[in-house]
């Protein structure tokens, strides 16, 4: 009777001692309470826990990253898009995760689903898609702002995807070609601004000396010569005409008539 009473003892000292002992990892701490009350925040390593009078929360330090569901939004541009992000945040400040917050994590998300329309609202849809580093800030530190007093650090915020209905698509599609068909015209416009400048100094090149229009007209038929599936029909110019009428047969001008 008097081992069996001596083993009963020792099963309910191992079972304390058991329950008193606690491990927590690096990453980990733990908000002990002493009758409800908060005493003092203990580890990370080996930690004793006073049964029934202490009570202990383990919380993880660990950045979390959470996937923001899918929000409808209105831009400032009243378009209707659908948006979704990713948050990345963790614990600074264990006493206050617990104390001041029932749920961080889910406090956090909802929060963040809030922050993600109200933000995203006052932008329109040219900077959702072109300036999403700017937006990712702008949330980022709305956010960080808000979890400051549950000893949450939001410490990255990234806009995933903006999806648009059919018609919005469509529409800017036909907006980028237009965009484009202006650009090309555009340059198109230029080239022909630059080649009629060329032109205009070529032919003020040409005008102040008559010998260089000759040449040219001679290299202009050494270039067609060269094609030979057509006929082609080269018209003299006034003054060469002119030059080989007033030459005499056999290609001799005719020679002066002497004064009377």
């Amino acid at each position: 009777m008097t081992s069996y009473f001596f083993f009963i003892v020792a099963v309910l000292i191992f079972g304390l001692l058991s329950s008193a002992l606690k491990v927590l990892r690096e990453y980990e701490r733990g908000v002990i309470f002493m009758l409800g009350r908060f005493q003092k925040v203990k580890g990370p390593g080996l930690i004793i826990v006073i049964p029934v009078l202490q009570q202990m929360v383990r919380v993880d330090l660990r950045t979390l990253v959470h996937d923001v569901p899918s929000q409808d939004l209105i831009s400032r541009d009243n378009v209707s898009v659908r948006v979704n992000a990713v948050v990345y945040f963790r614990v600074v400040d264990a006493e206050r995760a617990v104390i001041q917050v029932e749920n961080f994590f889910e406090a956090t998300s909802q929060l963040a689903q809030t922050t993600l329309r109200s933000v995203l609202g006052k932008h329109g849809l040219d900077e959702m898609l072109a300036e999403r580093d700017k937006l990712n800030n702008d949330i980022q530190h709305t956010l960080d702002e808000q979890t400051a007093t549950w000893g949450v650090k939001v410490s990255n915020v990234e806009i995933k995807q903006v999806d648009l209905n059919e018609s919005m698509v469509r529409a800017i599609a036909r907006q980028a070609e237009a965009e484009r068909e202006r650009r090309a015209k555009v340059i198109h416009a230029e080239g022909e601004l630059q080649a009629s400048q060329a032109l205009q100094e070529a032919a003020r090149v040409l005008a102040a000396e008559p010998n260089a229009m000759q040449l040219r007209y001679f290299q202009t038929l050494t270039q067609i010569a060269n094609d030979r599936t057509s006929t082609i029909v080269i018209p003299l110019p006034v003054e060469l005409l002119s030059s080989l009428a007033g030459r005499g047969p056999g290609g001799k001008a005719p020679a002066p008539t002497p004064a009377e």
